[in-house]
This record gives structure tokens, C-alpha cells and sequence, in this order.
């Protein structure tokens, strides 16, 4: 296929509480990168508008126009079957932008983006929750796929620890979280929080769900500091993980499987940890955790130069490697 130096590929990761955008060159150059707000309905009733805004202004700053568009992959989170596509297709419909575009499943790019489309296990917890394996004979296997959700996401970590607490399941060594769960909603005693939580927290799910989001981290980091109750949550989190990566690698013909971990929760210390130990006493395998190459977006970049029957070549991989990204979620 004959490329002129002006035409680009666009990657999209609309995984978690952001969208973001890449535009390259076919050769791998970082024209330009931002981030706007969730590309999912379920979180942001404005997605298709930060989606196509975010496409509109990457293309502006890499001092493109959607006509030079080759080729669109779109990671959308949510996107769990065919149904689907009606709502996600809406969101890259911008004028103008009439280059070939497939969408996936965010955790799609994200093993592209991680594993670079080798074999393996992604276990992504952050904003969302997935677990997606590539195994030795080409098989996608998510744990979706046999009805099962390891409640690890951000929202259900912090559900899980104020749930704990208002049960009174808490000691000496949960002061400190407990004062900032407090502080966190704005209340001063633990009746106060009580009173909120029986009329439902927030009323509305979408800001209820980044409310209790943000209070992840709180969360993984006073299970770093011996919090019995931190402990106690991230560990059901850390079980039900474990359980959904056994499931996966049964699939497997090799006898080692290499894990990487994505997202603010996977990545925190304590689960880091944790998982990583369990994982070193597998059940159906030996587990290999490694380090994720690049992040989702990325990985919606390699798709659509696979897409195009570009070569990912180690001038590609170099370039790409020359941007520096900051994730969060």
C-alpha cells in the first residue's frame, strides 16, 4: 500500500473514565495525544461528544484533517456484544472521517497494547474490570465469557471498604481510613455516612460510581499500611482475579503463561503484591507476571496498522516507545 507522509492512523482507548486519542504516522511517529471525558453511556451521557471532540482536536493538533485519516481502531468499554455496536459506532461518526474503523472491546487493545499480541493474560482493574487471554492457538478468551466479573474495579474496592465499615467490621489498625472515608463524604461521625448511605449515597449512578471511584486508592493504600479491613476487601478483589486468570489459562497448551496487570487498582502496590504471590502458587499453571509494553491506546494503534498490513517493525516499536505516557486509571 502506497502512503503519503501526511496520512496517519488514529487509536482510541475509551476504557475507564477518559478518553484517549493517539494520532501517528503509518511509520509509528507520535503526531499527537490527548485525553478528554469517558467514551462509555453508561458513565457519560456527553461520550459521543468527548469522543468525537477528542478525535476532531488530535487531528488538529497533529496538524491533520479527518481526510487524512487511513485507518480507526476504537477500544470502547462496554462494547460486550453485537447489540452493542449501535450506540458505540455513534461515538466516531465525525464528518469528514470516512477511513475504515473497527471497533473492540477496550481490553482488546489493551492486550495488544501489553502483550503486543503474543500469548498471555491482561487482568485489568481500574476505572472497569476484565480479564482477557490470547492462548497459544489464537483463542480471545475474556472471563466475560463464562459470566464471570472479578469485582476489582475502583467503584466496587471502595463499595466493598465503606460497607465494611458501617457493619462496624473494623479495629484499631482501619482509624485512619475510616477518618478518611469521612472526610471523603463530607461527614463527621460514622451515623452521619449511615444516614447518607440509606438514602442511597448519590442519587445518581453515574456520579455515585465516580464518588465512590476515587476513593480506591484510599483504599489499596491503607492495605499497605495494615489495614485489617483494607486487607480484608482487597484481598476478596485479589481471590476473585485469581480465579478468573485460572479459568483463562486452563485454555492454554503451554505450561507457563505470562500475566501483566493494567489500571489503577492492578497497579497499586498492595495488589501488585499480592496478586503476584498468589499467582506464584497457580493451580492449573506457572505464572510469569511481566511488565505491559505500552498502554490501551497504543494498542489501538498496533491494530490499525494491522488493519492496514503495516509491518510492526522495530523502527515502528522504537518510535512509539519515544513517547512517555502518564496513566492513572
Amino acid at each position: 500500500m502506497y502512503m503519503q507522509e501526511e496520512q496517519v492512523v488514529i487509536g482510541i482507548d475509551g476504557g475507564g473514565t477518559h478518553t484517549r486519542v493517539m494520532v501517528c504516522s503509518h511509520r509509528g511517529h507520535v503526531l499527537s495525544y490527548l485525553e478528554r471525558g469517558s467514551a462509555s453511556i453508561y458513565k457519560d451521557e456527553m461520550a459521543a461528544e468527548n469522543v468525537q471532540g477528542a478525535i476532531a482536536q488530535a487531528l488538529q493538533q497533529a496538524g491533520r484533517t479527518p481526510e487524512h485519516a487511513l485507518a480507526l481502531v476504537a477500544g470502547i468499554a462496554g462494547f460486550d456484544s453485537p447489540s452493542d455496536l449501535e450506540w458505540i459506532q455513534t461515538l466516531t461518526k465525525l464528518p469528514g472521517l470516512n477511513c475504515p474503523m473497527w471497533h473492540v472491546n477496550d481490553a482488546v487493545s489493551a492486550h495488544r497494547g501489553a502483550l503486543m499480541g503474543e500469548q498471555g493474560i491482561v487482568v485489568i482493574a481500574g476505572t472497569g474490570s476484565i480479564i482477557v487471554g490470547m492462548t497459544d492457538d489464537g483463542q480471545l478468551i475474556r472471563n466475560y465469557d463464562f459470566h464471570h466479573y472479578a469485582a476489582s474495579a475502583a467503584r466496587f474496592v471502595a463499595y466493598d471498604a465503606v460497607y465494611e465499615m458501617l457493619a462496624g467490621n473494623c479495629d484499631d489498625t482501619d482509624r485512619e481510613l475510616c477518618e478518611a472515608m469521612l472526610v471523603h463524604w463530607d461527614v463527621s461521625t460514622a451515623q452521619q455516612l449511615a444516614d447518607i448511605a440509606k438514602k442511597g449515597f448519590v442519587d445518581d449512578r453515574r456520579a455515585r460510581d465516580k464518588q465512590f471511584g476515587k476513593f480506591a486508592p484510599a483504599v489499596t493504600e491503607a492495605a499497605e499500611r495494615g489495614s485489617s479491613l483494607a486487607i480484608r476487601v482487597c484481598s476478596r478483589a485479589i481471590d476473585q482475579i485469581k480465579v478468573g486468570i485460572e479459568m483463562i489459562a486452563a485454555s492454554f497448551y503451554s505450561d507457563e503463561v505470562a500475566v501483566t496487570f493494567t489500571g489503577s487498582v492492578a497497579n497499586s502496590p498492595y495488589f501488585i503484591r499480592e496478586l503476584g504471590e498468589q499467582l506464584r502458587q497457580g493451580n492449573n499453571k506457572r505464572y510469569t507476571v511481566v511488565q505491559p509494553k505500552f498502554p490501551p491506546v497504543v494498542g489501538s494503534v498496533l491494530l490499525a496498522l494491522k488493519q492496514l498490513d503495516i509491518a510492526i517493525n522495530d523502527d515502528v516499536i522504537h518510535n512509539l516507545s519515544e513517547y512517555t505516557f502518564v496513566t492513572a486509571e
